[in-house]
């Protein structure tokens, strides 16, 4: 992550300084005139780079602050949330280019503005190097690494910076981990990355093959029988301050989708590595949690596999046990995420949770339906899912209400089994089948269910990130709970 010092002027060491500009009135005196030649207008999402000569103020037109070779003119048109603070934060930063150092000038501005500004810049500057060679990465362009706050007083600002680089840190692992390869993020590997979760007060407990089937969850462990890689169930718990039941998170972890038996189609498979976004959302929230010491308590039941082929995998035909008992009829092993999510929504409900929420990147269908721009949002609870919604709008990762229809649930009937996994036949509402799949195990807990398949990674590079892994879901959880579960008297 960007590393970012608060610091109530510039050092003066020549790097490029952004400063936003609220409409063109906020463009200095001195500046004005070349502004205006270039059409820049302080509209948000403009950026002009202009050599700095000496003309330099804070965000209002303040006092000169320090020389530096490049002064970018951000424009934030008129900011009526932290969300286009923080746009306008990441497109600074992305206008600035190739340079290791940069300041941001936010003297002049509250506090929460500064530090969203901030938090966009630290957005749009995460790259994903793992898995370059050293050669490799010292011949690419130079990326951020550390950026001077600028800002009237540190003191003042910290905390905000602090709440804010919580949820940034927590977005931030998930993208590492969606961007991860499969031959790289195995489900060993993955557990043990979320083990590692642990020195920030996170306890971890990781299921294997033998306790999951101490605990019959014939879902998890069909979906993973057929890989090499063994499948987990990693519980994550924040017991936060408040006595208050849990919210939980369920995340789906499909570490590779090969489709199983009824194998995808080799175009677009390479993709199928980001398959545990939502898990990856849900541990990211919950490291976002405990950094900025959440009273709320919460938890995370993350089921993680590998749908491969092989001697042990299941068969379309085949009938599971869950974990809670119930069977299914399996149609498609490729319509394998709401298997283990089943398995996952009956060990959540085991710790008898205020909420539960579960992530994944769970259909086409919702894609054909929202594209790359909404996820889809599914529940039992009208009030929780107007809660997440509100969540998404606030942190730039917005749903779209769907419907469970009871024609939905009578199209799972089985002749063989309590339930089929998914209809057949062309030209399902699939999304609307799998959400009807997993209200099944959701019981009575007030539940919703975020398909987010489309919206796990960017196609390319906005203001939040570039392209690749968005972490789409992680601050929305955070932000969740930090409006709707925090004060013990509202839950």
């Amino acid at each position: 992550m960007l590393k970012v010092r608060l610091r109530p002027a510039p050092r003066g060491r020549g790097e490029p300084r952004l400063l936003p500009v609220a409409g063109a009135a906020g463009v200095p005196h001195a500046l004005r005139a070349a502004a205006a030649a270039a059409g820049f207008t302080g509209a948000a999402g403009q950026c002009l780079d202009l050599p700095e000569d000496g003309a330099q103020g804070g965000p209002q037109g303040g006092a000169p602050g320090g020389s530096a070779a490049r002064l970018v003119l951000v424009g934030t048109g008129a900011p009526r949330r932290s969300l286009d603070w923080e746009r306008a934060g990441g497109a600074g930063l992305a206008a600035a280019g190739a340079v290791r150092h940069l300041a941001l000038d936010a003297r002049g501005l509250p506090p929460e503005a500064a530090a969203a500004l901030a938090a966009g810049a630290c957005l749009r500057a995460w790259r994903f190097e793992a898995a370059r060679s050293e050669a490799a990465r010292r011949g690419a362009p130079p990326a951020p690494e550390a950026l001077d706050l600028l800002v009237d007083s540190p003191e003042a600002t910290a905390p905000h910076w602090e709440r804010a680089a919580a949820g940034v840190r927590g977005c931030l692992l998930a993208r590492d981990l969606a961007a991860a390869p499969g031959n790289h993020l195995t489900t060993r590997a993955f557990a043990a990355r979320l083990e590692t979760l642990a020195e920030h007060g996170i306890a971890v407990d990781v299921l294997g093959r033998k306790r999951l089937a101490r605990e019959g969850l014939g879902g998890l462990l069909a979906v993973g029988g057929g890989s090499a890689n063994p499948p987990r169930l990693a519980v994550l718990r924040w017991r936060g301050s408040h006595a208050a039941p849990p919210v939980a998170f369920i995340g789906k972890g499909l570490c590779f989708d090969t489709g199983g038996l009824s194998l995808k189609p080799a175009a677009g498979m390479a993709a199928m590595r980001a398959d545990m976004a939502g898990a990856a959302a849900c541990a990211g929230a919950m490291l976002a949690l405990a950094l900025r010491r959440s009273p709320a308590p919460a938890v995370a039941v993350l089921p993680l596999a590998e749908n491969a082929i092989g001697g042990a995998a299941y068969r379309p035909g085949d009938v599971l046990r869950m974990g809670s008992g119930r069977t299914v009829e399996v149609v498609d092993t490729d319509a394998e995420g709401r298997l283990v999510l089943a398995d996952a929504l009956h060990v959540a409900r085991r710790f008898r949770p205020a909420a539960m929420l579960d992530l994944a990147t769970l259909t086409g269908a919702i894609v054909t339906a929202l594209g790359a721009h909404r996820a889809g949002l599914f529940g039992t609870d009208a009030a929780l899912m107007a809660q997440a919604a509100a969540a998404g709008e606030a942190v730039g990762e917005p749903l779209w209400a769907m419907p469970i229809g009871a024609r939905h649930r009578e199209d799972l009937a089985s002749d063989i089994a309590d339930l089929r996994q998914c209809a057949s036949g062309r030209l399902q509402p699939d999304a609307c089948h799998a959400a009807a799949f997993l209200r099944e195990f959701a019981g009575d807990c007030p539940w919703a269910h975020l398909d987010i398949a489309g919206v796990e990674v960017r196609a390319g590079a906005d203001a939040l990130g570039p392209k690749g892994p968005s972490g789409f879901g992680a601050r929305l959880l955070d932000s969740l709970v930090a409006h709707y579960f925090e004060d013990p008297d509202r839950i």
